[in-house]
């Protein structure tokens, strides 16, 4: 073989094995795309709230797993609501209170209950910073139907609602999602949240005390 023949040979060949390598890569990340959605049109099972991505306020693919080991309220809002005024209130109060002891609270607004959050993403950012929110705020979702977002329709399914109804009844039903990424409470609308501020204080504690072990557990040797 000619020098030019070598040449020529091992060119092909370095440049076949990165194209091998790219193959691999794209079979990885389709297989990767085919196990998010499959969670996305089987929500029920996920194993915890972490396993699922939403959009913030501003677009942005957001996963829940950011909550890891943080008590988190999740909750569906609306800007023209008679329970708007007095739930972002004591939503602000609480996250003030709470925000350095590690409560997380992720809103989501809904226009499915009479229209009354009908504006657009960006209209309902301004909104929420008028009235002095500093917790997180996503991207509007429908809660209900066959529509709803993945994450609604797992929380549903884990807690139901008055009469084993799991249909999110009205603007700003609330869960209470613990450390580990558990549902374990939900409140209706007309339960305001001061009035549950018992049950966060109770899930701050744990988390306080699980970290406290973990500080002071030693590995056996």
């Amino acid at each position: 073989m000619s020098e030019t023949d070598t040449t020529t040979a091992n060119a092909t060949d370095s440049e076949v094995k990165p194209s091998v390598n790219n193959d691999n890569g794209t079979e990885q990340k389709n297989n990767g795309q085919k196990e998010n959605a499959a969670k996305e049109s089987r929500p029920e099972d996920a194993k915890n709230v972490y396993e699922f991505t939403v959009k913030d306020i501003d677009g942005k693919e957001v996963s829940l797993s950011k909550y890891k080991g943080h008590p988190l309220l999740i909750v569906n809002v609306a800007s023209n609501c008679g329970f708007t005024k007095a739930n972002y209130k004591e939503l602000n109060e609480l996250y003030e209170k709470y925000e350095s002891k590690g409560l997380r609270i992720a809103a989501f607004p809904c226009n499915q209950f009479l229209n009354q959050e009908s504006a657009c993403d960006v209209d309902i950012k301004e909104f929420a910073k008028k009235n002095g929110v500093k917790f997180d705020m996503y991207a509007k979702i429908n809660v209900n139907g066959d529509n709803a977002h993945p994450l609604y329709k797992w929380l549903k399914g884990k807690l139901t609602g008055f009469l084993y109804i799991d249909a999110i009844k009205w603007n700003f039903t609330k869960f209470l999602v613990d450390f580990r990424g558990q549902p374990i409470k939900r409140y209706g609308p007309l339960e305001s949240p001061s009035g549950f501020e018992a049950d966060i204080m109770a899930q701050l504690a744990r988390r306080s005390a699980k970290q406290v072990d973990s500080d002071t557990h030693t590995p056996d040797l």
